[in-house]
């Protein structure tokens, strides 16, 4: 199984998985025609896709998912719960494409465990699996709870949002307070610090590789959220390049990470 992220950000997300059996995406924020491009760009033909896995229904996870679904006959799945929000968004999603959970399941060989987030819509995250091989993507959520963790727990790899620092938030002009208040309570999405204390509870039950994600350009940065995470999780003895490694997903293409 391998992985990769093509765009991360509030401009767009769009994260690329590959097993023996299937290829999928993990929502589709980007064009039609860009998503093609930055497939083609890691050897992928959109006719090959097996799926679109969709988080919830904000315009910079689903903005391709219409034109590419359709265009290219990909069935798209999202919680039953959150096909609610998509029925005005996704028209052309064909009836036959349009696939609806309400629980785990399987997709072709792959397990797809979706973990419900804490969002201001209805927001689903999802665990991976090929065999003993598991991968997590976390991203939109207000905070982070033990059954959350635990549906995360035994993952080689967790995308894991890290949305904003909360001194640029409060301190910044640009947002209103109101704003400002939704993206910092419990359900809007993670500062540094809530996820420097998931790292460490994920690194603690085996997760080598983190994936900081969904990084706001207004409230944050690469090098913000890797070097904070680093010196909080040091306090706790763990060390970035020797107990774990942690990358920073971007809006450009990211790094390819393979499990074997």
């Amino acid at each position: 199984m391998k992985i990769i992220n093509l765009a991360s950000g509030s401009k767009g997300n769009l994260t690329y998985l590959e097993s023996d059996g299937a290829k999928i995406l993990i929502d589709d924020g980007l064009s039609c025609a860009e998503t093609v491009k930055r497939l083609e760009k890691i050897n992928v033909a959109p006719n090959e896709l097996s799926a679109i896995l969709i988080t919830h229904e904000h315009s910079d996870h689903i903005k391709g998912v219409d034109v590419l679904s359709s265009k290219f006959n990909i069935p798209v799945y999202a919680h039953k719960s959150v096909w609610l929000g998509l029925d005005d968004k996704l028209k052309k999603v064909s009836s036959l494409n349009r696939k609806e959970y309400e629980e785990s399941f399987n997709l072709l060989d792959l397990q797809i465990d979706p973990i419900e987030l804490p969002h201001d819509v209805k927001c689903f995250g999802y665990s991976v699996s090929e065999g003993q091989r598991k991968i997590s993507v976390l991203t939109d959520l207000g905070h982070i709870n033990d059954r959350i963790l635990a549906s995360a727990r035994g993952s080689a790899i967790v995308y894991l949002e890290a949305n904003y620092d909360r001194k640029m938030l409060m301190s910044g002009t640009k947002y209103p307070l109101s704003l400002k208040m939704r993206i910092d309570g419990p359900n809007g999405h993670l500062c540094n610090s809530v996820t420097s204390k998931a790292v460490e509870y994920l690194s603690a039950t085996g997760t080598r590789q983190f994936v900081l994600s969904h990084l706001s350009e207004e409230n944050n940065s690469p090098s913000l959220a890797y070097n904070s995470v680093c010196e909080d999780i040091k306090k706790e003895g763990i060390i970035e390049g020797e107990d774990i490694k942690i990358d920073v997903a971007t809006p450009n293409i990211g790094a390819m990470f393979k499990l074997k």
